[in-house]
Order: structure tokens, then sequence, then C-alpha cells
């Protein structure tokens, strides 16, 4: 178990810390979470800097322990704090490559695509910017491409990392609460056993978690 000592300093507002948040609220750590205002520009000044000199968040501390990078983040507390009976790895080389492949998936194909849509979809019009409809058009058809292959795996797979949940299927956990709020969601219907995956990892209770803390801050 992690110690009371660990630390995560992020924003809320920030997918890259979403992805963080979830993952620990999944393997049940114990945590201060250090809020760091992006518009005031902390993370591009010290103490952050000498926490991720590239002025990123979020950022992991336990102990000596420093981790940047959302992604390394979530891998290696799936990795260091194994839950047992619900870990989020496989210690089979052949499923841990599966479950590589499709983190990769998700970070090179879903979301380049899911954080144009989000900038556009989300939050231009929060911030009074005109939303560029045919990018936005461009992209959804690009997506729908990605979410047909999600399909197919989907169809012999519970989860696209195997058959129990893993880091695969978390990381797209913050992208996936983003466009659900938007017209995007109308590729998911057609596509039975995505909108069935999406439904079930959007409700499991540690994003539900992050969620309330999204809401909290919006207040």
């Amino acid at each position: 178990m992690v110690m009371a000592a660990a630390k995560l300093y992020g924003a809320v507002e920030s997918a890259e810390t979403m992805r963080a948040l979830v993952s620990l609220y999944e393997h049940d750590l114990e945590f201060e979470f250090i809020p760091i205002d992006l518009k005031a520009g902390e993370h591009k000044r010290q103490p952050c800097l000498s926490l991720n000199p590239f002025g990123e968040v979020p950022v992991f501390q336990d102990g000596d322990m420093v981790i940047f990078e959302s992604r390394a983040i979530m891998r290696c507390i799936s990795f260091i704090y194994p839950k047992p009976g619900k870990e989020h790895i496989f210690m089979e080389p052949k499923m841990q490559g599966i479950v590589a492949g499709w983190i990769d998936v998700e970070d090179h194909q879903f979301d380049p695509l899911a954080s144009k849509l989000r900038w556009e979809l989300v939050y231009k019009p929060k911030n009074g910017l005109a939303t560029d409809e045919a990018l936005v058009a461009k992209m959804e058809a690009k997506l729908g491409l990605v979410l047909d292959i999600y399909e197919k795996r989907l169809e012999h797979s519970k989860y696209l990392g195997g058959c129990k949940f893993p880091s695969a299927d978390l990381t797209h956990l913050p992208n996936l609460y983003y466009l659900m709020g938007t017209k995007v969601k109308r590729l998911f219907p057609s596509r039975p056993h995505v909108s069935t995956w999406c439904d079930e990892i959007l409700s499991r209770p540690s994003w539900k978690k992050v969620v309330e803390m999204i809401e909290m801050a919006q207040l």
C-alpha cells in the first residue's frame, strides 16, 4: 500500500490528470492531491519544474520516486501497487504485450482525434471561441473508423486489453467522458459492443470519484 506521503500534482480539468487520478482510485491508494493552477502558469515555474522539467502535469511523487507523463504514472501504479485479484496487468508476457499494444493504440490513434474534438466541442465553446465545424466533421469521421476497429475487437474480448479491466481500457476514460457530452456520442449506439464497453467503464466507482472532483471544481 502506498504511504500517505504520496502526492499527485495536477489540474482536475486536465485529461492527463484525470487518467492518473482514476488509476490511483482504482488501486485504493492513499494520496494527497495538490492542485496546480494551469491558467496562472504554475506548471511552468518552480517548484513544479523541479518535479517535471517539461512543465506539464500530472506528476506522481511517492517518497524519492517522481514520475511524470500520465500513461507512465498509470503503468507504474499498476505494476508497483497491484490490487490483489483485480490487477490491471497480466503477468504472462503475451498478455502484457497485448495490453501495451492497446495502450499505444489509445495514445496514437484514439487520443489525437478525441483531443481535437474535445478542444473544438468543449473548450472552445466554454471560452467563447468559434468551433471549426469542418475540422470536427473530419475528426469525427476518422474517429468512427477507429471505433469500427474497437467494435471488432470487443466482439471477441470483454475489454480491449483482455478478459479483465486493464490499463489499456482505463486510459480511454477522460476523453470518453468528454465525448459523451457532445454530438460525437452519436457514433456509439451503432457500435453495440463499443457502446456497452463505454457505458461499463464510465460507470466504474473509481471514475465516479474523478467526476465528483471535476464537478466540484466547476462550482
